[in-house]
């Protein structure tokens, strides 16, 4: 999301500076700050940002999709290529502050202010022989933070700093560690300057949603694929777990190649394939609801933190994740490291390795997982029964 708030902005500006974005007037009364969808659509196509008139459409319903731009009077979710008034969610101040996008603002704010220092602690520096360009260490940041009015004490600049990892804005060069008031390396994760093209976001958008980690799934060697220790020809080398009233049942049985498609069409990521035989996959959540990420963490929700660590064996993890923002273990296999190590359905998936994990998507934690290491840890909220 991030992404598309910095390419919504910088939209947003070269069409006030365009003059596409001005008070209009229609049926005796004055919409201040706005387009028209048609006039738009044509500055997009001329200007290369779009090479139809189609793609554009769907570019503006993805700023839409994010809450970046509405209709004027909130009466069309979708957006038209016609004369209908549009108006950014910033000229009018119904953007949606919540607490990632105030942590995405700040974020951005230092890093013009640490960009634009003539003494910038950005800075080309070392850590185990690897360079690493505009780096700075923890402890620098947070004098920095201190020195500029940016954090009352050095507790309050760690927490503006872990906040700021957790969102993905910062992190350690190396990609191993959290964020620490020390010597330790880091760097920002977005170059805030840098021009977006929006077809580039469409572009991620479309791979996030259609795409599958097949070939993640069909390494050898991935911890993920947990596989027969001696696969004969015509049986499939992975089951998927069943979902029943005890949650992680799991039934034997012989199976075809065709319930490896079965298991991938049902909506599970190929995160985990659970070992010996076959069983059918439910596709049904788990959830007895739906659940937001502001649910999650509103005062006195009936769930609990937990942070579990699992050591993945030869043939993988043993669970299974899904749901878009937040995500939710959907099964777990009762012999695999997670069941040994507290993972259960319905737990809501925060963190993992330290990333917050909470506004992806399972595909991209799936992925997530599977390029990070072996050993993993899980930050989840575990709903009180």
């Amino acid at each position: 999301k991030g992404e598309v708030m910095i390419a919504g902005e910088q939209l947003r500006l070269r069409l006030h500076d365009g003059k596409l974005i001005k008070d209009r007037r229609y049926h005796l009364r004055t919409y201040p700050n706005c387009f028209v969808a048609q006039e738009l659509i044509d500055w997009l196509v001329s200007h290369k940002e779009a090479p139809d008139r189609a793609t554009a459409v769907r570019l503006m319903q993805h700023l839409m999709d994010h809450d970046i731009l509405h209709h004027v009077c909130d009466k069309r979710p979708r957006f038209k290529d016609a004369k209908l008034l549009y108006r950014f969610r910033k000229d009018d101040g119904t953007f949606p502050f919540n607490r990632e996008v105030k942590i995405f603002a700040r974020g951005q704010r230092l890093y013009e202010h640490l960009i634009g220092d003539k003494k910038s602690i950005l800075q080309l520096r070392e850590e185990h022989g690897v360079a690493y360009q505009r780096s700075f260490p923890g402890g620098q940041l947070i004098d920095w933070l201190l020195q500029n009015g940016e954090a009352e004490s050095r507790r309050r600049g760690l927490e503006l700093c872990r906040a700021l990892q957790e969102h993905g804005i910062i992190q350690h060069v190396a990609k191993k560690y959290e964020f620490f008031d020390s010597g330790l390396l880091y760097q920002f994760c977005i170059n805030f300057r840098r021009r977006r093209r929006l077809s580039e976001l469409l572009r991620e958008s479309e791979q996030d949603d259609d795409k599958v980690s097949t070939q993640e799934d069909s390494r050898g060697d991935s911890p993920s694929v947990r596989h027969k220790s001696s696969p004969q020809e015509g049986d499939n080398a992975f089951q998927s777990v069943r979902v029943s009233k005890d949650l992680t049942s799991v039934t034997g049985g012989r199976r075809g190649s065709s319930n490896s498609a079965q298991l991938q069409s049902s909506g599970f990521p190929l995160l985990v394939q659970l070992s010996s035989s076959s069983v059918r996959c439910n596709p049904e959540s788990v959830l007895r609801r739906h659940f937001t990420c502001e649910e999650l963490f509103a005062p006195g929700a009936p769930l609990i933190k937990k942070v579990l660590t699992v050591i993945g064996d030869a043939l993988g993890w043993g669970f299974v994740v899904r749901g878009m923002a937040p995500c939710y273990v959907q099964a777990v296999d009762p012999e695999s490291p997670s069941a040994a190590s507290g993972v259960k359905v319905r737990q809501f998936v925060c963190q993992v390795n330290g990333q917050c994990v909470l506004y992806l998507n399972y595909r991209t934690v799936t992925r997530l997982v599977m390029t990070g290491p072996r050993t993993i840890v899980l930050e989840v909220l575990e709903p009180l029964e």
